[in-house]
């Protein structure tokens, strides 16, 4: 195993405002999050840096003070690369650039940039390469020559590493070509969904690293690669799964994250289908993360958006081994707090017990912890789903040959 001093990082500093729609705390957690987002692709957060604006420059997205006292920063401790928490436009990144003469990313572009480090298989590197396309287009005036003095490293993965398509034209029929073959991987997935037949099928779904490949573990004793890291899975995972004899396919989707770039939306369209054809989402929350409410807000938000809020949904608040308790006066379970963990009761006391359809489950994937009850509902669910689709299943309804002969009667 390597040691943490032989890992090189790149130095990097991260940037964000605050402005009239995202207060100074709401920005702290963004920042706080692009910290790890950097850390995943890679990099070290040595500074952060913000500015109080009433809305970003137009040409530098920060203030012109703010873009010299960063410039000084950067001489000063040898920084290689800057990334702002908003996607920039293209206008922006290329007067910072300018200005600053180092690499210059944002939010959007960083997590493109995880996403090519991450893919596997072809069809994730084909759909992350078009979305880094998507995004590199309309940046591609000016851009190259950077590029090529500043190869390697954060954000440079992918189509942004071939001097080929310093062409715009070429770019075009870069992503003409890509989509055709998206189109005929979509066409033979959902052939094989089709194949799959009328088995009721289960999507994990959640915002990034809460644990649904570690939870997909547990449920299938399948072997889905797990890192604490964002987006460690971006292939859709399906498993066939038996629980009391009743069987059914269970989907670990890619992780959700708030600001999520519509191109990776697109891109990723197949994966995503999995989260519609889904018959029952499990939505799992990482109850030791302390922004988890504006985790389930985010993923419900992209339920939403690919109309898929309306799918029968069960709550699942995973890492209770991992949580924190706050002071009495901070936290919201309302029994009294002692330095152990909370007991089951103590969850189910809680508002969160209340979320969603219907009672929520509080489990540890890691530690099994709770794990009958979770799959006691999980089977309750896909039982009820099952019956709706099979009224006469022999292994729901040991008489349903009575049943069939009463009701031809």
């Amino acid at each position: 195993m390597l040691e943490k001093e032989s890992i090189k990082f790149e130095k990097t500093i991260i940037a964000g405002v605050v402005t009239q729609n995202q207060n100074e705390e709401k920005l702290t957690e963004y920042l706080d999050e692009l910290e790890f987002l950097t850390f995943t692709a890679g990099g070290e957060v040595v500074k952060r840096f913000s500015q109080k604006m009433e809305r970003p420059n137009p040409k530098t997205f920060l203030g012109t003070g703010k873009i010299e006292e960063i410039n000084l920063y950067i001489k000063e401790n040898d920084i290689t690369t800057i990334i702002f928490d908003d996607e920039l436009t293209p206008a922006q990144q290329k007067n910072i650039t300018k200005i600053l003469d180092i690499k210059v990313l944002d939010r959007t572009n960083l997590i493109l940039d995880i996403f090519a480090q991450r893919a596997e298989t072809s069809y994730a590197r084909t759909q992350v390469e078009l979305a880094q396309c998507q995004y590199l287009l309309p940046r591609l005036s000016g851009m190259w020559t950077h590029l090529e003095r500043q190869r390697g490293g954060i954000g440079m993965r992918g189509p942004g590493e071939t001097e080929i398509e310093t062409d715009r034209r070429i770019v075009r029929d870069r992503i003409a070509l890509l989509k055709e073959k998206i189109k005929t991987i979509d066409r033979q997935m959902s052939v094989q969904r089709g194949n799959r037949g009328a088995m009721v099928r289960v999507a994990l779904v959640g915002y990034t690293n809460v644990g649904k490949s570690t939870l997909m573990n547990v449920i299938s004793k399948s072997e889905v690669f797990v890192e604490n890291k964002l987006f460690a899975t971006l292939d859709t995972t399906v498993r066939k799964v038996v629980i009391k004899n009743l069987p059914f396919l269970l989907s670990d989707t890619v992780g959700f994250i708030r600001k999520l770039p519509t191109q990776l939306i697109e891109s990723f369209k197949s994966t995503l289908d999995e989260v519609r054809e889904a018959d029952l989402l499990l939505h799992i929350v990482d109850i030791s993360h302390p922004e988890f409410e504006e985790h389930i807000a985010s993923v419900n938000q992209i339920l939403q958006d690919i109309k898929s809020n309306n799918k029968k949904t069960i709550m699942v608040f995973n890492k209770i081994d991992a949580y924190k308790p706050l002071t009495i006066e901070e936290d919201d379970l309302i029994t009294e707090k002692t330095t152990k963990h909370n007991t089951l009761e103590d969850w189910k006391a809680t508002w969160m017990s209340n979320v969603g359809e219907s009672n929520a489950l509080f489990i540890s994937a890691v530690n099994k912890e709770n794990f009958e009850e979770f799959r006691e509902k999980v089977y309750e669910a896909v039982r009820e789903i099952h019956i709706s689709r099979f009224p006469y299943n022999k292994f729901l309804y040991p008489d349903y040959k009575e049943n069939l002969a009463e009701e031809k009667e």
